[in-house]
């Protein structure tokens, strides 16, 4: 692979972004990760005229009517996006101690806007050789978590289907994902898990979404029946009255009761009001054993054994295990039986 580089102002690189001929992320790309001191940072590394780390673009497609063609960038979108930020004075931006652009004086502007950036352009790629680099670079260097480097590897019908999942407005009512999760890309991880887990059984962390993403890859059979159950499954819960401020919609406990509610059926629950009524039980017991507080009998026993798997190496195979068959046993007498 040649690679050829060289600098390009700050001012080149606004304006093709704004010309849509610069796309600063591509969907193989990681989320913006940056807060927004690491921002704040870097403007100031920009203004003081301090260098930074070259960037790498690659061809993108062409308009063979006009002639124009666009680029992508492989890594640094983060600090292009920022530099855009600033000039644009974009909301996403929060100044602190920064001056805003507008005030600075002309000289600033100018040297901020005249700013030369290394750029090393791959020149043509197919998308899976650009998805290749992008891997190669972040999996050594930039500390990507699995489910970023995945998100370069593959884009499949498995990923694609955590994707929607991800979207649906149930976990956004239920803030099950915090705003690290979205930019991490802890949403799309966290449904992967549950989706692999529905169909394949109880694993330990993410050891098996290459192997699921890999297999899943080009087509995911299974993808309307398993997202069917899913969305079953969180009508159900979304009708039951479970407390609102209840461990239900937390992300470890909401994990295995989504997984048992379609193991079971969800069209199946037979006694919606005796589910709510056991589940509201349970949950507060095990708020009771998080203040040390034991119930007697077979509820504080599982109670117990449960707070301990949630807590503690809570994405262990054993523990989500163990889990699961808390919960199954709890709502099992609430559903009819069926052929699992």
């Amino acid at each position: 692979m040649k690679t050829t580089a060289t600098n390009k102002r700050v001012r080149e690189l606004i304006t093709a972004i704004t010309n849509n001929t610069l796309i600063p992320q591509p969907e193989f790309q990681r989320r913006l990760v940056w807060t927004n001191r690491h921002k704040q940072e870097f403007i100031k590394t920009v203004l003081e005229g301090l260098p930074f780390p070259e960037i790498f673009l690659c061809d993108g497609e062409t308009d063979l009517q006009t002639g124009i063609g666009t680029q992508q960038i492989v890594d640094g979108q983060q600090r292009i996006t920022t530099l855009y930020q600033y000039f644009r004075s974009s909301p996403d931006l929060r100044l602190g101690d920064l001056t805003a652009y507008s005030n600075l004086d002309e000289t600033t502007q100018h040297s901020f806007l005249n700013y030369e950036v290394v750029v090393r352009d791959l020149g043509e790629l197919t998308i899976q050789q650009v998805r290749n680099v992008f891997y190669r670079m972040n999996s050594t260097n930039y500390g990507l978590n699995t489910m970023e480097v995945n998100n370069a590897r593959f884009d499949g019908a498995l990923k694609r289907a955590a994707e929607e999942i991800s979207s649906w407005h149930f976990f956004e009512e239920h803030r099950t994902f915090t705003a690290v999760d979205y930019r991490r890309m802890g949403d799309v991880r966290w449904c992967l898990t549950v989706l692999i887990t529905v169909i394949s059984g109880y694993f330990s962390r993410d050891v098996e979404h290459e192997k699921f993403l890999r297999q899943y890859n080009d087509d995911f059979p299974l993808k309307d029946q398993a997202l069917a159950g899913l969305s079953a499954a969180l009508i159900l819960l979304e009708s039951l009255e479970i407390e609102r401020g209840s461990r239900a919609w937390q992300k470890n406990d909401l994990f295995t009761l989504l997984v048992e509610i379609v193991r079971l059926g969800p069209e199946s629950c037979s006694n919606p009001d005796g589910l709510t009524e056991a589940l509201n039980l349970f949950y507060s017991s095990v708020d009771l054993v998080a203040k040390g507080e034991y119930p007697e009998g077979e509820l504080g026993r599982s109670a117990a054994t449960y707070h301990t798997d949630v807590i503690s190496g809570s994405n262990e195979r054993a523990r989500r295990a163990r889990r699961g068959d808390i919960i199954r046993a709890i709502c099992e007498p609430y559903f009819e039986s069926r052929v699992r």
